[in-house]
């Protein structure tokens, strides 16, 4: 049986796929980076799920099925020795490839994982680099560590070659333990590698002052790593351990869970069905999504993120990451973990990753699936009889988790039992830190630790939802709560207020507007509720966050447009999937992503549409972000509206939890659906 033209390649197709580019490039050097799936052209996706979900007799979805296609993007290295970037489509059952573009050398390709060990090597083998390090008396027992980042926008002016660069810091070896934070023993120099030439071309110096100093003022010690101290997180580096006084909360689903799995990508649980799959760069994805039989959305996913730093000294200008763009967040997904990472009866899912040989192997663990209690989902009581009517709120996620050096980023899309969904973020991991002189504050930063300064920036996420709100001729609307005038006739005693809708013409960049209580709604004009009169909907209220905080026309702010609007409407258009443009690497301006997109101006009333949320976080660091941040964690919300005709939470079981006692062991009295005697005024 064919796979389902949602499910990811196998090893199988996978390979396929490379003999195809290898037999296309005989005569030269071929660098794998990404091969995975290319999802159909939606025309023709529509019509194959159109008959899979009528289910007619007679008519097979196969008769409609899609090619099944592999998107390889690889370098050709020719006697120039500077890799040329290719982006190759291969019909994997012909085994012939069927689209080819040559990007050339002016685009930068997303970085790959083998390219940070080229940096490391280079390192290695550098007098330049060897002599700047030897500069520095570091203590005994103290180990250089370099991590590789994105080199970050290209200066105006400077020759577009492949750049890498890579954070100094020191690690304390005197522990024995390989997982001791190094940092918190950060170096002042940065080595750039010429990716193409492999060699450090150059070191980059840091400032270490605080307020009053200059911005490139040396004004550090050879000993620069006295005054730090040591910061670690690992269990058993913890002063004292960690607490004693913790006991297990366990979930337990003793009758199994409610969903189910088929085919490692059709997902039904309640209501709800949807397929999921994972690629290298935006991770997990969810297709198809219906409640109850119903459309809801075509495609959801994380789109990009980009991360620049607030501090005016050079190099940090540069210090932009765009953590989807630059090397793919599902490069970058976790292997997660039974009992730590999901809890409860859970599913994972795998993905499948290349080397640079183009050789296929399963990622496992990418994605884990699970249901979980999330709080009171509906209650009543009615105060005559004193019955209480309850249910709970549950959800059923699907998380991916990544890791970007030092921090990590949890990505869950949550489908609950009120036809809701939920996409949260929640950012933790170690906050990105210089050295910074004894005594010293800086305005660039917040000092968390004796040598430490964390670095002011910003997060700005963007994510992609393809709605297909009963069908996919959409429009997007917002609306508004006004204070109405007091007039004699309509408004007396001047309570009314007046709900004002306003619906997106054209493609454009809109904006939150919590001080008039702003919600957008995603409609459908051709399908009424019959009790309301209204289009049918799904709403959201974007979340108010702070927009990208660089001033307007500076390199960071030109590569990162995306980030000037909280919401973009965009007509569909075939693979335009990423909202700071499909290249982001050494980027100067966006290209190609949603600024562009809404600049076309299409017509969006009854349309095929996407919507891109833009929501994050500006992070100001605290004491209490070191050595491990706490979790932040924001939520974007989509929620029926005059889509159903009742909640449709309503026919939850109302059953009291058998599991839950009283302190001490003790079961608890009383149903929380008992009926109760009647209770008179």
């Amino acid at each position: 049986m064919a796979p389902h033209p949602f499910k990811i390649l196998s090893v199988e197709e996978t390979r396929i796929a490379r003999d195809v580019i290898l037999s296309l490039h005989k005569d030269t050097v071929v660098d794998f980076r990404e091969i995975y799936l290319k999802e159909p052209e939606k025309e023709r996706m529509k019509q194959y799920l159109d008959l899979e979900h009528a289910a007619k007799p007679g008519q097979s979805p196969a008769s409609k099925r899609p090619p099944r296609l592999a998107k390889c993007q690889y370098d050709v290295i020719g006697s120039d020795k500077v890799p040329e970037y290719h982006e190759s489509v291969i019909d994997i059952e012909q085994k012939k490839r069927v689209r080819h573009e040559v990007v050339g050398k002016d685009k930068q390709a997303s970085l790959t994982l083998w390219e940070f060990e080229h940096l490391v090597n280079a390192c290695k083998k550098s007098e330049m680099f060897q002599k700047a390090i030897a500069e520095f008396k570091l203590p005994d027992g103290f180990e250089l560590v370099i991590e590789p980042w994105p080199y970050g926008g290209l200066d105006i002016g400077a020759e577009n070659r492949r750049y890498f660069q890579g954070l100094c810091f020191a690690q304390d070896n005197r522990n024995g333990n390989a997982d001791s934070n190094f940092y918190a023993y950060p170096l002042p120099l940065i080595p750039i590698m010429d990716a193409h030439t492999r060699e450090i071309v150059r070191i980059d110096r840091l400032a270490t002052g605080g307020k009053g100093d200059s911005l490139t003022g040396q004004t550090h010690s050879e000993h620069v790593l006295e005054h730090c101290e040591s910061a670690e997180y690992v269990p058993e580096l913890l002063p004292g351990g960690p607490r004693k006084d913790v006991k297990p909360i366990n979930i337990t689903q003793p009758d199994g869970p409610s969903f189910k799995v088929t085919d490692e990508s059709l997902v039904e649980w309640q209501k709800w069905s949807f397929r999921v799959s994972f690629n290298p760069r935006e991770g997990a994805v969810l297709h198809d999504v219906h409640y109850d039989g119903r459309s809801i959305m075509y495609r959801m996913s994380m789109s990009e993120m980009s991360v620049p730093y607030a501090d005016a000294r050079p190099p940090f200008h540069r210090k932009q990451a765009f953590d989807f763009g630059d090397g793919g967040a599902g490069n970058c997904a976790n292997n997660l973990s039974l009992g730590c990472d999901c809890l409860g009866v859970i599913k994972y899912f795998d993905a499948v990753i290349v080397g640079s040989d183009g050789e296929p192997k399963v990622h496992p663990n990418v994605i884990c699936l699970h249901e979980q209690d999330n709080g009171i989902g509906w209650k009543h009581t009615n105060w005559r009889t004193g019955r209480a009517v309850v249910t709970r709120m549950r959800e059923l996620v699907v998380q991916f988790i990544i890791t970007l050096a030092n921090y990590e980023y949890v990505f869950a899309f949550k489908l609950d039992t009120a036809g809701g969904i939920t996409l949260e973020v929640r950012a933790t991991g170690i906050v990105s830190v210089v050295n910074i002189d004894p005594g010293k504050t800086s305005d660039y930063g917040n000092v968390v630790a004796n040598g430490v300064l964390a670095q002011n920036h910003q997060h700005i996420f963007a994510a992609r939802f393809d709605p297909a709100i009963d069908g996919h001729k959409n429009t997007l609307l917002y609306e508004e709560s006004h204070t109405a005038p007091q007039h004699p006739t309509n408004n007396p005693n001047g309570n009314l207020y007046q709900i004002h809708k306003t619906p997106i013409p054209h493609s454009t960049g809109l904006d939150a507007n919590p001080s008039a209580h702003r919600i957008f709604k995603i409609t459908n004009p051709a399908h009424k509720n019959p009790k309301s009169g209204n289009d049918v909907a799904y709403k959201f209220e974007p979340p108010p966050t702070q927009k990208l905080l660089a001033s307007r026309g500076s390199i960071q702010a030109q590569r990162a447009l995306f980030a000037n609007h909280h919401v973009w409407v965009t007509k569909y258009h075939d693979d335009e999937l990423y909202a700071a443009g499909p290249f982001t690497l050494q980027s100067q301006c966006e290209e190609g992503g949603v600024h562009d997109m809404a600049a076309r101006k299409e017509g969006v009333l009854g349309e095929d549409i996407v919507v891109w949320n833009v929501f994050g976080l500006t992070h100001n660091p605290r004491v209490e972000d070191w050595p491990v941040m706490p979790v932040e964690i924001y939520q974007l919300q989509y929620k029926p509206s005059d889509f159903f005709d009742r909640n449709p939470a309503i026919d939850f079981p109302s059953l009291r939890n058998e599991a839950s006692v009283l302190v001490g062991g003790d079961a608890g009295g009383g149903e929380c659906c008992a009926v109760g005697g009647e209770q008179k005024l």
